[in-house]
């Protein structure tokens, strides 16, 4: 990320930070579907970056499909994670969930297990980071926190993101590797971090890799839920840290929609027998392909 912008030195870095952060917020809820975003003026004042960064960021994030802009008008929230419970007791209100709540309620108990499997720790990082701030703050106290998360090789030649034209194309891929490089030592610092400061009793964190080409994302959250979606692809314009802007096959992992299954008394339930099938997998790759 070392390209340098107009107005900013160290651009891609800021320009990483400021997309980040307002990826987390959408993701989070702070800014629902159909809002708006803050005016660019005030986003570059809230970052202390340039108009220049906010505007690189917003068209990433336009690309995505996340938010929509009409002249004049500002920027919308076009999209939001969507999970969808196959059952009544899965969901709980009638209006269902997002992923955030989940993540939230699977933090609230002493002790957390999380296993992820997905193309980058992007999605998760974000998260993290506000489970971290909440226990931070005091508002919940885990004594102990696993993370496992499984991600593809980074010897495997992925088949996405890649230039639409033009398969050889290493650029995408290697930018794909770069996020999930950053994200990953982000989420390791912040969970690790809990235990430095000793505000968390445990933690461990373990990031494996497999030979397997995700096309879905799976999270199981403390051995009695799962969430798991699909990865479409979509063709969108991707912005290089170069400033090039290419034509890019690609898929979205906070744009996934997620099933949401939950274990039930009975064991042969439908939702038990997804989240125990789906934990099984989880520990057979672990265990046997993972490095």
């Amino acid at each position: 990320m070392a390209a340098q912008h107009a107005g900013d030195g160290g651009g891609g870095r800021k320009f990483q930070r400021v997309s980040d952060e307002l990826r987390t917020r959408i993701t989070d809820g702070t800014y629902p579907l159909s809002s708006f975003l803050p005016s660019e003026r005030d986003l570059a004042e809230e970052f202390e970056v340039s108009r220049d960064t906010v505007q690189r960021a917003l068209r990433e994030l336009a690309s995505e499909n996340w938010i929509a802009s009409r002249q004049g008008s500002g920027w919308r929230v076009a999209k939001t994670q969507r999970i969808h419970s196959p059952t009544p007791r899965a969901t709980r209100s009638s209006r269902g969930v997002t992923l955030g709540p989940l993540i939230s309620e699977a933090f609230e108990r002493p002790e957390v297990t999380l296993d992820v499997y997905t193309l980058t720790s992007e999605s998760l990082d974000a998260h993290i980071r506000l489970q971290v701030e909440r226990i931070r703050g005091g508002f919940i106290r885990p004594e102990r926190i696993a993370l496992r998360m499984l991600l593809p090789s980074e010897a495997l030649r992925l088949p996405y993101p890649r230039v639409k034209d033009d398969p050889a194309d290493e650029r995408p891929r290697a930018r794909l590797a770069a996020i999930s490089r950053r994200h990953t030592d982000s989420l390791r610092g912040l969970v690790k971090d809990l235990s430095t400061e000793e505000l968390v009793r445990s933690v461990d964190v373990q990031i494996r890799h497999v030979p397997l080409v995700p096309a879905f994302k799976l999270y199981l959250l403390n051995g009695t839920e799962a969430l798991h979606g699909m990865y479409d692809v979509i063709e969108r314009q991707m912005e290089l840290d170069t400033g090039e802007v290419i034509t890019a096959l690609d898929v979205l992992g906070l744009g996934a929609t997620l099933t949401h299954h939950v274990t039930d008394a009975d064991p042969n339930a439908p939702g038990s027998v997804f989240v125990a099938g789906m934990q099984s997998w989880f520990d057979s790759v672990w265990d046997k392909l993972a490095e």
